[in-house]
């Protein structure tokens, strides 16, 4: 005879782990390809590079679209990371979840004041 407890069982962090790991890399191969472009235009451009060289390189639309995703990118890179590392070696919680949210509020104003920067060229 067996006995059935029902369908209730909740598994914490099913795929949690893949889905960091996933997004770890589709960032880190989004930030290498926009490295790549960056170079191409700094090595392709002609005369020296200087602060209208930089602005005409992130003046384009399509630039500034895709130094935006970067951006977001880096901070959500950023932020699997650290919270990984907060997780494996910050024990006590409430130290824990205050550092995770300096953390959050850090990343979210670099990210803001990167898009700021870039949108003010």
């Amino acid at each position: 005879m067996s006995v059935n407890y029902g369908s209730k069982r909740v598994v914490v962090g099913a795929h949690y782990g893949l889905r960091d790991w996933l997004s770890q890399r589709v960032t880190a191969v989004l930030m290498a390809l926009f490295t790549l472009a960056l170079l191409a235009q700094v090595i392709f451009s002609k005369g020296p590079i200087g602060y209208d060289k930089w602005a005409g390189i992130f003046s384009a639309q399509w630039m500034k679209v895709l130094t935006f995703t970067v951006i977001i990118s880096l901070a959500w890179h950023a932020w699997v990371g650290v919270r990984e590392i907060l997780m494996d070696y910050i024990k006590p919680v409430g130290l824990r979840l205050a550092l995770q949210v300096f953390t959050i509020v850090w990343l979210v104003g670099c990210a803001g004041w990167g898009i700021q920067v870039l949108w003010r060229l």
